[in-house]
C-alpha cells in the first residue's frame, strides 16, 4: 500500500527549478534601480555583458542552503561570520564600474560567498580574491570549484595589503567599507586601471567611490552612490598572507 511521504527537499528543488524565472525578475529589478539611481551614478544603463554575466551565475550556489529560496531577491543576505552576500544591484553596478574585458586581471578584496568573484570570472581573464575569514575562504573555494570556475584564485589574508605577486591589476574591487583607501591597493593598480571601493566609517555614512589610476601615481576619484557595507577588517600585515596560488 502507498503512503504519503514528506519531501523535505521539495523547497530546495522548487527553488532550483524556478530560478530562471526568478533571475529574469531580478534582472528587471536591477534595470529599474539603475534607472532610479542614474542621478547619482551617471549611468542610465549597464554594459549588456554585465547582465549576461549575472544570468550565467547561479546565485543560489553562493548562499547558505537555508536561504536558497531568497537567493534571487534584490537584497543582501547573511552568510555567517558577520558578513553578507551583497545586493545583486550593487554587484552589477560595481562590476560595471570596473569596465572589464576578457583579458582583464582583477583583484577582489573580500571574497565572502564568492558570488561577486563568480560574476567577475565571467567577464575577466583572471580573478584574485582575498578573504580574511578562513571558513569563508574555504567555502568560497569549494563553491567556485563546484560551479566550474577555473580562473579564480582565493587565499586567506588581509585584503588591505593586496596581492602584489600578480600586480598590476586592471581593476580592483573592495566589497567592504574602509575609512580610507589602502595605499597598497593604489600601488598595485595599473595606470588607467579602475578601483571601486566603499569609503566610510563602520555602520555610518559611506560612499561608493570609483578611482582611475593616473600617470603620476594617484587616483582621479569620484563619488558614485551612498551605500551601506560591512566594515573592512584587519590591519595591513603582509606576513599574514598565505603563499599565492595560480587560478585553477
Amino acid at each position: 500500500a502507498g503512503a504519503f511521504k514528506i519531501d523535505h527537499d521539495f523547497p530546495r528543488r522548487m527553488t532550483l527549478f524556478n530560478h530562471q524565472h526568478l533571475l529574469d525578475r531580478l534582472i528587471q529589478e536591477i534595470e529599474t534601480e539603475v534607472t532610479y539611481t542614474r542621478g547619482y551614478t551617471g549611468r542610465d544603463r549597464l554594459n549588456p555583458r554585465v547582465y549576461q554575466a549575472l544570468r550565467r551565475v547561479a546565485r543560489h550556489r553562493f548562499v547558505p542552503r537555508e536561504l536558497e529560496r531568497e537567493a534571487y531577491a534584490n537584497r543582501p543576505l547573511p552568510i555567517g561570520h558577520g558578513q553578507t552576500i551583497s545586493q545583486p544591484y550593487i554587484v552589477a553596478l560595481m562590476t560595471d564600474l570596473l569596465d572589464l574585458d576578457e583579458q582583464s586581471v582583477v583583484l577582489e578584496v573580500g571574497t565572502g560567498s564568492a558570488y561577486q568573484a563568480a560574476v567577475l570570472a565571467e567577464l575577466a581573464g583572471s580573478v584574485y580574491s582575498i578573504e580574511l575569514v578562513p571558513e569563508l575562504a574555504q567555502t568560497a573555494r569549494q563553491s567556485l570549484r563546484d560551479a566550474g570556475y577555473s580562473n579564480v584564485a582565493v587565499r586567506e589574508g588581509n585584503g588591505a595589503a593586496g596581492w602584489p605577486e600578480y600586480a598590476p591589476y586592471d581593476g580592483i574591487i573592495v566589497t567592504a567599507a574602509a575609512p580610507t583607501i589602502p595605499p597598497a591597493l593604489v600601488e598595485q593598480l595599473k595606470v588607467g586601471g579602475r578601483l571601486v571601493i566603499p569609503i566610510g566609517m563602520p555602520w555610518g555614512s559611506q560612499q561608493l567611490m570609483r578611482g582611475i589610476k593616473q600617470e603620476a601615481g594617484g587616483l582621479a576619484l569620484r563619488d558614485v552612490l551612498p551605500v551601506a557595507f560591512v566594515p573592512l577588517v584587519g590591519e595591513v600585515d603582509p606576513e599574514s598572507l598565505e603563499a599565492p596560488s595560480e587560478p585553477g
